[in-house]
């Protein structure tokens, strides 16, 4: 039989906003300065640990196999395997999926799973003209040899390939995942008002968690100048629909509506979670905050990859008999305020739901003051292959604070797929 498998205690960092230049932290430094702190609280259990999983997208240059250096740097025993997943923006998600199936089966009882981003330091590659030119010179044999190459040599070939951009957009169907964001916008009618509305109601809910110090997970970073980062830096507090107005469509320029101001700002961040077998707990005697109950990975079209979290959600909600009014609380990571009006406005709506999800009638619409609700990737940024970790461990506190019972945590994910995750709080 499948064991239990409970969220023991989280933490992340502050995610910081990338602001044109390599941000202070690589992802190693994020993820281990993050980790501390919850191995500090958790010291019974450090020997203990049986596998660290950590979900990234583009580690650095001395990062190859990220979990394995932020494990070693962390001190955690040499015996201890650590691997590194990778599923674009629900890297995180995968990491804690990936340890709860560990742990379910019985080969893995206490395992440290999270992810972490540092998008600022996305490389910037030579192009393909570049890269021949200087395999050539490389196999030039002789002084002649090598000043005839040199001649080869074209302005163009400096021409730079910036890897973030090439990595916003889908290969297949040739769109950014801004352009996906529109074609949503545009299926279900949303208003510029509306994502509007919606990016300012984040920064006002995440304004409001941090002045009611309910943001307890995340961990101050220190820098090496002794500088200490305690906050989410992307929060705009003076957000209004005002100010939004003015900003001009970011990615269809005449006839588009979404915008820097109602898209996820690239940021960096290292987020984490201690995952424990009812076995493990019981030995330990260790509390927990929640329960993992389901998870779920679907596919879809990636030219609306922004719905992935409606079809990654429904088939936990169909295996577990719920509605809408069965979930407490709902965490859809913000990659764009348009993509998750268009989750909320799709439940709501007989023919996509029965044209896509399968479903003989609608299954309702998610209420606002349930969903999000101390804001998400448009006020505190969306570090790729952080955010699925950093959703589930929020959710999980939230239940904690809210005494609440059940939530899901779902985001949607480049390349066309969504995932979700149900977890729960017991007695």
């Amino acid at each position: 039989m499948a064991r239990n498998v409970y969220i023991v205690d989280g933490s992340r960092s502050p995610q910081l906003k990338a602001r044109g230049r390599q941000g202070l932290f690589s992802a190693s430094d994020l993820a281990v300065q993050s980790a501390k702190p919850l191995l500090l609280r958790n010291a019974a259990l450090f020997e203990h640990i049986d596998e660290v999983i950590l979900g990234c997208i583009m580690p650095g240059p001395d990062e190859a196999n990220i979990a394995r250096v932020v494990s070693l740097r962390l001190g955690i025993p040499l015996s201890v395997p650590a691997w590194t997943v990778q599923r674009n923006c629900a890297s995180g998600m995968q990491s804690i999926d990936s340890a709860y199936h560990n742990i379910q089966s019985g080969l893995s009882d206490i395992v440290l799973a999270g992810g972490v981003e540092a998008m600022s330091r996305a490389p910037v590659l030579h192009n393909d003209q570049m890269v021949n030119w200087l395999g050539g010179l490389a196999s030039a044999k002789t002084p002649v040899l090598k000043i005839k190459q040199l001649f080869k040599l074209r302005p163009a070939y400096f021409k730079p390939v910036i890897a973030l951009l090439r990595g916003l957009t889908d290969p297949v169907v040739g769109l950014n995942m801004g352009q996906t964001a529109e074609e949503i916008a545009y299926r279900f009618d949303i208003s510029r008002k509306q994502m509007d509305e919606f990016a300012v109601a984040s920064h006002q809910r995440l304004a409001r968690a941090y002045d009611e110090g309910v943001m307890d997970e995340v961990e101050v970073l220190y820098d090496t100048n002794g500088n200490c980062y305690e906050q989410d830096d992307g929060l705009r507090r003076d957000s209004s629909l005002e100010s939004l107005a003015r900003l001009r469509s970011a990615f269809d320029k005449q006839y588009g509506n979404v915008t820097a101001g109602n898209s996820a700002q690239i940021t960096d961040g290292a987020s984490w979670v201690l995952l424990a077998s009812e076995k493990a707990v019981k030995k330990y005697n260790l509390s927990t905050i929640a329960k993992i109950t389901d998870s779920q990975w679907a596919g879809l079209d990636p030219a609306v990859m922004g719905m992935g979290p409606i079809h990654a959600m429904t088939p936990i909600m169909k295996r577990k008999k719920l509605s809408i009014k069965d979930i407490d609380y709902w965490e859809i990571n913000e990659a764009f305020a348009a993509q998750v009006l268009g989750c909320v406005a799709a439940w709501n709506t007989k023919d996509y739901c029965a044209q896509y999800l399968n479903l003989k009638s609608a299954i309702g619409e998610i209420p606002h003051e349930r969903l999000n609700i101390d804001g998400g990737g448009i006020s505190l940024g969306h570090p790729v292959g952080a955010s699925g970790a950093r959703i589930v461990l929020h959710l999980a506190k939230i239940l904690e604070r809210k005494n609440a019972k059940r939530g899901i945590a779902s985001l949607c994910i480049g390349g066309g797929q969504g995932g979700a995750m149900l977890i729960e709080r017991e007695d």
